[in-house]
């Protein structure tokens, strides 16, 4: 069966976009038609789009509301490379910046120039997202000179401004509670924080897990993957995701592994010195048990609310005097700008590019029933 799909690079990742009503029409069949479109399980996804990467192996499902004040639904699928698994809990930020320009484009949002703006419902955290678009004669402006790490070239500039994202897939700013908790680990206790803003992240200091935290990921040996997901995997049972032992497969993408660092210079993946007077702090995420190759916007969104929080890992490490936070990853430095209300953070936002780079039909190997007739 033909499925009309289109593919779209939102910041530093990359996800095949489907209408809401393009979808099965039994809810229970979504995961089974998703790995179906991405070629999974399969470590090279040959048979389908996926790009045998965690940050191409996504799927975005699209509808036009009908919520008071709110434009688009939106869902996030995190489509497992080697496994029978599709993960709805968390959202993808960098994702969620295609989300204004595919909608704009499908016609499910009027064109208004020089800007729309798009208020998104995300389904998975049930949280707002706003997006401001450029718009020219009538289309989504895609050519600018916004560079953004990670990224060829340079694009139009979109506005993300993610509000009231505590709580984001667990309800609590802190979801055991606890602004530090005591992980027994097989080399002896770490001390992690857990903190739920936009995606729920367990952050630990880069010198507590034997890193620097300026290493890029290739250097990451797989022991050390296997040591942080070990971490992880007790950090998701106290999350209440699943047990510690199943971790991996049934809640592999949250909380999502971050390790944290001081300042420090180091050479990023495209060979650019980078300065430990131009950011906040040094960052390094795992995306699906792998290096993230930069740094996913949920992630900054979550380290940069950490970051004006007090008593967690975070408080001796990030030092901002500023509404800017400037987190240093292995693909350059990002920058987080806080809109505060009477000393409260009411919004976090960053800035993206994205672009819609095929639009067309997939084929699937079954038959599904569609809502759609197009199908």
């Amino acid at each position: 069966m033909r499925v009309p799909v289109v593919v779209m690079r939102g910041g530093t990742s990359k996800a095949v976009f489907i209408n809401f009503e393009d979808m099965p029409t039994d809810r229970l069949l979504w995961d089974e038609f998703l790995l179906d479109i991405m070629g999974s399980p399969d470590h090279r996804q040959i048979d389908g789009l996926g790009g045998a990467n965690s940050l191409t192996s996504k799927a975005a499902i699209i509808k036009k509301s009908e919520l008071e004040e709110i434009d688009i639904e939106y869902t996030f699928s995190q489509i497992s490379i080697e496994n029978q698994l599709v993960d709805f809990k968390g959202n993808c930020g960098n994702i969620s910046s295609a989300v204004g320009p595919y909608a704009i484009e499908q016609g499910l949002v009027p064109a208004i120039e020089p800007i729309t703006t798009v208020r998104i419902f995300n389904t998975n955290t049930q949280k707002v997202i706003i997006a401001e678009v450029e718009v020219e004669n009538g289309q989504v402006k895609t050519e600018g000179m916004c560079a953004i790490p990670g990224v060829p070239g340079t694009g139009s500039p979109i506005y993300l401004s993610f509000t009231n994202a505590e709580g984001a897939v667990t309800g609590k700013l802190f979801p055991t509670g606890n602004s530090i908790d005591v992980i027994q680990s097989p080399k002896g206790p770490i001390n992690v924080s857990i903190i739920d803003v936009a995606n729920p992240l367990v952050f630990v200091n880069a010198k507590d897990v034997g890193l620097t935290g300026t290493e890029l990921p290739h250097e990451i040996t797989q022991k050390k993957l296997t040591e942080l997901e070990n971490i992880r995997s007790i950090a998701a049972e106290m999350c209440q995701f699943s047990s510690k032992e199943d971790a991996t497969k049934k809640s592999p993408a949250v909380p999502k592994m971050t390790i944290i660092a001081p300042p420090m210079d180091y050479i990023d993946v495209t060979g650019v010195e980078r300065k430990a007077s131009d950011m906040d702090c040094t960052i390094r995420m795992m995306s699906m048990q792998k290096p993230h190759q930069a740094l996913a916007i949920t992630g900054a969104i979550c380290t940069t609310a950490g970051a004006f929080l007090k008593d967690s890992i975070l408080s001796d490490i990030v030092k901002v005097n500023q509404e800017v936070v400037r987190l240093g990853h292995p693909a350059g430095i990002m920058e987080t700008k806080v809109e505060l209300i009477a000393g409260s953070i009411s919004a976090i936002k960053v800035v993206r590019t994205a672009r819609m780079i095929l639009e067309g039909y997939a084929f699937t190997k079954k038959n599904y029933e569609f809502t759609s007739k197009l199908a």
